[in-house]
């Protein structure tokens, strides 16, 4: 999702200062086939948040 939002403000299609924490730094880092290619990466059966340890 932050590759997304980084991607986005690459091609201006969101401003570049509504970028927060990983997205802002992936925007800074690297290029446009490097986002999209991250941003494309597929996200069913990948857990939505880390699991806690017990």
């Amino acid at each position: 999702m932050a590759a997304g939002a980084a991607l986005a403000a690459k091609k201006g299609k969101r401003k570049k200062s509504s970028l927060r924490g990983a997205s802002k730094g992936m925007y800074k880092s690297m290029s446009k086939v490097e986002l999209r290619k991250m941003a494309k990466t597929k996200r069913k059966g990948k857990p939505t948040k880390k699991a806690k340890k017990r």
